[in-house]
């Protein structure tokens, strides 16, 4: 049996960030790396007066670790004029809605862009931090090295598939 050779695909993460009230796509890029899908749920913890074995535990809040995106690319400037928009500029808190979708290798008859295996949902995006390549004359830099993300929320989407 012959095994498959996988294509090597260097952005596997193609990430869409859309204005709130609209769905209209203001920032686009796509990334090698993507860290902090992580959450984490403090519980509330309840003493009940006569019950001295132990507690009730009870769901509290919820907190969202930032979304690294790393050594990504765009087409236009349209990431960096966010940042610059929400830090700089009298938008303090302009908040994105963004997806960030995972591209699986593609079967016969497909590319990489039309084999979405998974979608992340985030709502309340505002970027934290934005650093560019290191500027070398011999070395070929990717246009973004880090985009940290901060988020209000997070859903995991299964993409419908391509024949159905």
């Amino acid at each position: 049996m012959v095994a498959e050779l996988s294509e090597f695909v260097p952005f596997r993460f193609k990430v869409s960030l859309y204005r709130s009230d609209s769905n209209e796509l203001l920032c686009a890029g796509s990334f090698s790396e993507v860290t902090g899908f992580e959450l984490t749920m403090e519980p509330r913890v309840i003493k009940e007066g006569g019950l001295n074995w132990g507690e009730h535990q009870r769901s509290g809040p919820t907190k969202f670790s930032p979304i690294i995106l790393k050594r990504g690319v765009t087409t236009i400037n349209d990431l960096w004029t966010w940042f610059d928009i929400t830090t700089r500029q009298a938008n303090y808190g302009y908040r994105l809605t963004g997806e960030i979708t995972v591209l699986g290798n593609p079967t016969a008859g497909q590319t990489v862009a039309d084999n979405a295996v998974m979608v992340w949902k985030l709502t309340g995006v505002l970027p934290t931090k934005f650093k560019g390549p290191d500027l070398n004359a011999t070395a070929s830099q990717v246009a973004i090295e880090e985009l940290q993300l901060v988020h209000e929320g997070l859903e995991l989407q299964r993409p419908a598939p391509a024949n159905a």
